[in-house]
């Protein structure tokens, strides 16, 4: 079920009535309940792929029990192997087994050998990357001692497959979602508004009304970029930027506000990343429930930012390496991740700027300095080269599209066809990014006094410029 449907239009509403004004006293209800309505979130896309999450589930519960029951060092270790196995082998054959078969035979092919290609007709469960990671979190917590094992599997089932951050994230830490299921919920008309603020404003406005505007423009471009000029290729470069982080970070703030509407919290994912002075920092802005994930159970494990510069250094193209495979089954996601945003962490290592804290940008000022003005906007055209790699089909495919700007760059204006390419999308990029510079410092533009108004003022604004837009899915569901 997507967030952009009639569907889920319906469904919420439906979920929110029952959950508080029929189950309001029953806690153990309201867990069934969120429970059943997560499988029945899930199974509108696939019914077949609930037996995949449910035996996730069951693995990883009697998984958890074990290791806090076992007083062998040993067998703890064995058993979270075990759960390492199963998690990580039903994603591995799921979403790479097709990729590591071509990439086995192409290499051989390539040395003159010829070998029997077999591959099947596989479907990639959606979420099955967000979901897995999740539930190893939980393990793995439960065997660091960091959290007591969940004796309620009703209540841990419902943890995995909480269905507002089911398919897209963010990916919750058991330490921090779990334990509210326990809890006695009590509607907060605060947290409520500000749900719908992160639905409407934070979701549906940045889903429909940017990124699936920026999306044809997108497409048409990286489809004919061998007859674009170079002009138009940095344009559809900067639209797929946004089209990419307002997807995205759309999902993300509707799956918060869904959550904050049945009295959970959260995780923020996403916080302004496009202002960010430099990579780290943009990391540390940019799908935040995936980079601390990778931090915390790769990164620090193998060593982080201690020992020497070499090792450092290896560290950080292990964990690029990682995020760009965890993205997707091709090398371009490979490249991006594994090569160029390691290579762009060289510099920032080598000259200890990774341990600088994260600050918002200029918080005392309206407008920014010269010098973050020119750290953004690099980082900012840093990040969109690296997002060409992220689009294309292919590693050869993204070289020609960067190549054809440099050879063939001009930027007269008249090179660029602004009807095709439309500038009212151009002026609805730049409100946006305006709105989001005046109100970096707080969690989401729109909260506050005066909300109804607000909220009021938003849904005009879907209804105004949403019908333009075409329906997209969202991009993450193929991770």
């Amino acid at each position: 079920m997507l967030f952009n449907s009639i569907e889920f239009l319906v469904f919420l509403p439906v979920c929110f009535i029952i959950y508080w004004f029929v189950l309001k006293n029953f806690l153990k209800a309201q867990n069934a309940f969120i429970l059943i309505a997560s499988y029945f979130f899930y199974g509108w896309w696939d019914y077949r792929f609930l037996a995949l999450i449910a035996f996730s589930t069951v693995v990883d519960y009697f998984i958890g029990l074990t290791i806090d029951e076992s007083n062998s060092k040993s067998r703890k270790k064995a058993l979270l192997v075990i759960s390492l196995v199963v998690n990580l082998g039903l994603l591995g054959f799921f979403k790479y087994y097709n990729f590591f078969v071509d990439s086995w035979v192409d290499a051989f092919e390539s040395l003159g050998v010829e070998m029997h290609r077999t591959t099947l007709s596989i479907i990639l469960p959606v979420g099955i990357s967000f979901y897995t990671f999740q539930t190893l979190s939980y393990t793995i917590d439960v065997y660091r001692e960091k959290l007591k094992p969940s004796r309620n599997f009703i209540n841990f089932a419902a943890y995995v497959a909480f269905f507002p951050q089911l398919v897209a994230g963010p990916i919750e830490r058991a330490t921090n979602l779990l334990p509210q299921f326990s809890k006695k919920r009590v509607f907060n008309e605060e947290q409520g508004i500000s749900g719908i603020n992160l639905i409407l404003w934070g979701g549906l406005f940045q889903k429909v009304v940017i990124a699936d505007s920026c999306a044809p423009y997108v497409n048409s471009i990286f489809d004919n970029y061998e007859s674009m000029n170079s002009l138009s290729l940095i344009l559809g470069a900067v639209y797929f930027a946004f089209q990419i982080y307002c997807d995205f970070a759309g999902y993300s703030n509707i799956a918060i506000g869904t959550a904050r509407l049945l009295g959970f919290d959260l995780m923020r994912n996403f916080n302004y990343p496009y202002f960010s002075r430099d990579m780290a920092e943009f990391w540390r802005r940019w799908h935040i429930s995936l980079s601390t994930w990778f931090r915390d159970y790769v990164y620090i494990p193998l060593g982080g930012s201690r020992g020497s510069k070499w090792m450092q250094l290896r560290n950080v193209f292990i964990i690029f390496m990682v995020s760009g495979l965890w993205h997707g089954a091709n090398w371009t996601f490979l490249f991006w991740g594994g090569f160029l945003h390691a290579l762009f962490f060289v510099p920032i290592l080598l000259l200890n700027k990774n341990r600088s804290n994260l600050d918002q940008v200029a918080q005392e000022r309206l407008l920014p300095s010269l010098k973050e003005l020119l750290q953004i906007t690099v980082t900012f055209l840093l990040a969109c080269v690296a997002w060409v790699f992220f689009r294309a089909h292919s590693i050869t495919e993204a070289f020609k599209y960067l190549n054809k700007i440099v050879a063939d760059f001009n930027f007269k204006i008249e090179y660029l066809n602004i009807e095709r390419y439309s500038v009212e999308m151009l002026l609805i990029l730049l409100i946006f990014i305006l709105i989001e510079w005046f109100h970096r410092n707080q969690e989401h533009p729109f909260t506050g006094r005066w909300k109804w108004f607000k909220i009021a003022g938003t849904l005009i604004m879907l209804l105004t410029l949403g019908v333009y837009s075409k329906h997209q899915d969202f991009i993450y569901f193929q991770f």
